[in-house]
């Protein structure tokens, strides 16, 4: 898909997945309803997304309670190479390894890091790609979760 295809999921339903977590538990976005989801595609190889991936850690632990729920992605080829990423970094929130068919259906994952925020009713509503200004991201979480954050 092109970078039109991946603008087109903005205001649609998010492609749903069920995978396992590095942990080997279940892992389904469907099951996440009524939650801000943060969709964090990302490979041991790309430098600014072990940069943000603390930064996303921290956003979990402050803004889980008010709705927030942080996924990893690693289009790394082995689970092995992304989980001592994981260790190293003490990523606290689930990751689960991606495939192509899981990246096309979310518009080809060609520049990481890839980050979506979907909202309470399953809808995306920001994509962000490359770098990206932690605060950006942040903002728009915070717009998500709403009053009473």
């Amino acid at each position: 898909m092109s970078a039109h295809s991946a603008r087109t999921l903005l205001n649609r339903p998010a492609p749903d997945f069920a995978l396992r977590d590095l942990n080997g538990r279940p892992l389904r976005l469907s099951a996440l309803r009524g939650k801000v989801v943060l969709v964090d595609f990302w490979a041991s190889w790309c430098a600014p997304c072990q940069v943000e991936m603390p930064t996303l850690g921290a956003w979990q632990r402050l803004y889980g309670p008010q709705g927030l729920a942080v996924i990893g992605i690693s289009i790394d080829d082995d689970a092995a190479t992304a989980r001592r990423v994981v260790n190293r970094l003490h990523v606290e929130y689930p990751v689960a390894m991606g495939d192509a068919q899981l990246g096309m259906r979310y518009g080809g994952v060609l520049g990481l890091p890839l980050v979506f925020l979907i909202d309470r009713n399953g809808v995306v509503r920001a994509r962000f790609q490359g770098e990206t200004g932690a605060k950006t991201i942040e903002a728009e979480v915070k717009s998500l979760l709403g009053p009473g954050r």
